[in-house]
């Protein structure tokens, strides 16, 4: 059985991984995906990832946007906006551009914004008098 799968999926279709089920190893895809089970090890798609209430990541997942409900641990990469629902426990190290927390949410982990804090002067030099 291969560790490393790659899914090839047409059009605005979502993988879905349901409750009760366990997958452990690399998963690669062009679609979104939907967890309410568990999955361990790296999750990569261009698309956006929910884990739901009971689902459960471990590892290490890169997507465009995630909404989080579940417990995901490990590091998350994410190249668009994180939203944290209040149910949502996260531990490990974080890269996002955009992030949303909703009070109740535990947030265990550290914190890097890509695109950075712009500059306040705006590219103005100082004149002296």
């Amino acid at each position: 059985m291969k560790s490393n799968r790659t899914v090839e999926t047409i059009g605005n279709s979502q993988n879905r991984i349901a409750q009760g089920t366990t997958i452990t190893g690399d998963i690669t895809s062009k679609a979104g995906f939907r967890v309410d089970g568990e999955v361990i090890g790296t999750l990569k798609t261009p698309d956006k990832v929910v884990i739901g209430k009971d689902g459960k990541v471990e590892g290490t997942l890169e997507c465009a946007n995630a909404d989080i409900e579940g417990t995901f641990s490990g590091n998350l990469n994410v190249d668009g906006l994180l939203s944290l629902k209040s149910s949502a426990v996260i531990d490990g190290d974080v890269v996002t551009n955009k992030l949303s927390v909703e009070p109740g949410a535990t947030f265990n982990a550290s914190c890097s914004m890509k695109n950075g804090v712009k500059s306040l002067d705006n590219g103005k030099k100082g004149k002296s008098a």
